[in-house]
């Protein structure tokens, strides 16, 4: 189910820039690099997954360790339910608990509601990409924030 989320939003908005949906083989290649530190979580209801985040590696050069990027994605019936909120609350304590220092957000401009949840639980703009993507047609910038854990 973790892959239908994500390839919808590969065909249906610019929440990812992945342009060819993913296959499960793909995807639990992906699965694979995620652990402890990095951990992927999904939200469910009536035995169904409805959301899904993860804390993925931000670079593999050994000086990022404690530095990770968050995925976050919500199917569309569930956005602006507080479901969104709580994963993304609970991907953030694991992460600390691991023991991350950095937390990083890429997103596109135009998602609002993203910004402000990531801004709602203390991360802070650090700068904007300027037309680095190109979806739909169209030229894109993406938000960078940060989140510091003391």
């Amino acid at each position: 189910m973790i892959t239908e989320i994500y390839n919808d939003a590969i065909k249906t908005t610019t929440a990812t820039f992945d342009t060819t949906p993913k296959t499960i083989e793909e995807q639990r290649l992906w699965f694979q690099d995620h652990g402890t530190k990095n951990p992927l979580m999904v939200a469910e209801q009536d035995d169904r997954i409805i959301a899904w985040g993860a804390l993925s590696r931000w670079s593999d050069r050994c000086a990022y360790t404690d530095t990770a990027e968050v995925s976050l994605y919500v199917t569309e019936p569930y956005q602006g339910k507080g479901i969104g909120t709580r994963l993304l609350t609970q991907l953030l304590e694991e992460g600390r608990r691991q023991g991350l220092h950095a937390v990083l957000a890429r997103i596109t401009e135009g998602n609002t509601p993203s910004v402000s949840l990531h801004e709602s639980l203390g991360f802070f703009p650090i700068g904007v990409m300027k037309e680095v993507g190109v979806k739909f047609g169209k030229r894109l910038d993406v938000h960078l924030l940060e989140k510091l854990f003391p």
